[in-house]
């Protein structure tokens, strides 16, 4: 049992893969014995074919080679491996350090040298810093994608205990533990992303990445590479989306705006579980589950020759029709109170009262934009510090059948106030801004 403890060596380790290369059993045994214990994997190869052979099946995310083996240097093999395409960082070991070998390495895409004779701490800062750096780049390129995503505000939890919204929570629990993919169906503003990231969040992968791509915002012509990742003319990499979402969730939004070749490419990704880059001549294997949204009905787009008739059977397995929100108007008071606290918070404005009267408003319009729409419209309504005239699609509410609605609305909106509390009419009047006996005396109205 090795004596070093894993902490010691950060997080990183825990997760990693690695292919260790040397022609010398005694070194490749002695890195390996080191490295085991603290990674997810680490493989050896005793040549630079049978390396090539094992990366050809297997990716890595770490590559240790001695510089020195027969037949041809590390870097020869690191920069034949750019060309075929290399999707791993490498640490060089080697006995000599001149210059003209870092400058080739870095070139090559060597993130660090260990000088031989070399003891097992040295090379397992050299992996753990390596690692680390791999991470922070990978977190770097999803926090960058994140912020010029059109939907990256789309984080918010699945709100509302409708009995809509209720059966999209039960399937989804149904669906956290498989690998199935999942195709979220409906209009635009219900809450697709958010389903999906809330699937993401009850599942076993809820520690790992969610990437969320928009395919109608991406470019036909560069659509692949964004995806699938390339290597350019000088053999450097790309990580596409696919290997920065790997281990994880990738959501597909707008699915059916997405160009037919790479639809092909898509299809196989899910028959195989691996990407081919653009440029590359190798696969890379994935552990990856995919999950697609669309506003379109992808029947008709096939039937249109718009989307390909296989790859909608593939991604149909499982669907979740995500409801319109006029027909979950028991949600509407918890989400307009909800939005009006979050948009006074974020732009440190008052928020406005949400009177019976408003509060009829907004359970009486259609919203054809949805929760996108009622939110915006909270938010927007901040803003100007007031209700416009237009507000929520209607003017003044009048007559019995106003009244009626009103006591309706101020029904529903006190006891999933009063749920949320437990059922402590103190603290209920509190978050209400009401007094005690005014709980009290609407509560004996209703029977309560």
């Amino acid at each position: 049992m090795s004596s070093y403890k894993q902490d010691e060596y950060g997080e990183s380790l825990a997760d990693a893969s690695i292919l260790v290369i040397d022609d010398e059993p005694g070194m490749r045994n002695f890195l390996t014995k080191i490295l085991s214990p603290r990674c997810k994997r680490v493989e050896q190869a005793g040549s630079a074919a049978e390396a090539s052979a094992i990366l050809d099946k297997h990716h890595f995310d770490l590559v240790v080679l001695d510089n020195i083996m027969p037949g041809k240097t590390g870097l020869d093999w690191l920069r034949e491996q750019g060309r075929v395409g290399l999707f791993s960082d490498a640490i060089l070991i080697t006995a000599y350090a001149d210059l003209e070998t870092a400058i080739e390495a870095l070139r090559m895409g060597v993130v660090d040298f260990v000088l031989k004779p070399f003891r097992a701490n040295q090379i397992l800062n050299a992996v753990a810093r390596a690692l680390d750096r791999k991470i922070l780049r990978r977190d770097n390129s999803l926090l960058k994608h994140a912020l010029l995503s059109e939907e990256s505000s789309a984080r918010g939890r699945l709100l509302g205990n409708s009995t809509p919204i209720e059966q999209v929570r039960e399937m989804l629990a149904r669906l956290a533990p498989l690998p199935t993919p999942v195709l979220f169906l409906g209009k635009t503003g219900t809450g697709k992303e958010v389903a999906a990231r809330t699937l993401h969040a009850i599942s076993d992968r809820a520690e790992k990445p969610f990437v969320a791509v928009n395919c109608a915002a991406i470019s036909p012509k560069h659509c692949t590479e964004e995806l699938f990742g390339m290597i350019d003319e000088n053999g450097r990499s790309r990580d596409g989306l696919f290997l920065l979402a790997d281990g994880g969730v990738l959501f597909l939004d707008e699915v059916a705006q997405m160009p037919e070749q790479t639809q092909v490419a898509l299809l196989r990704v899910l028959e195989d579980q691996r990407i081919r880059p653009v440029g590359a001549e190798r696969d890379i294997p994935l552990n990856l589950r995919i999950f697609f949204a669309t506003n379109v009905d992808l029947e008709q787009a096939v039937a249109e020759g718009k989307f390909r008739s296989d790859l909608y059977h593939r991604i149909n397995v499982v669907s979740i029709d995500m409801p319109d929100l006029k027909d979950r108007s028991d949600d509407i008071v918890e989400l307009a109170a909800l939005f009006m606290d979050q948009m006074s918070k974020t732009l440190a404005l008052p928020g406005l009262e949400l009177d019976e009267e408003t509060l009829l408003k907004l359970c009486r319009y259609d919203w054809p934009g949805n929760v996108r729409e009622l939110r915006n419209t909270i938010e927007r309504s901040v803003i100007l510090g007031e209700f416009s005239e237009e507000f929520a699609g209607a003017g003044q509410v009048t007559g019995m059948q106003a009244i009626e609605s009103l006591d309706l609305v101020t029904q529903r909106h006190i006891v999933q106030v009063l749920d949320a509390c437990g059922g402590n009419r103190a603290e209920a009047s509190r978050r209400l801004g009401v007094s005690r006996k005014t709980i009290d005396r609407k509560c004996a109205s209703w029977g309560m």
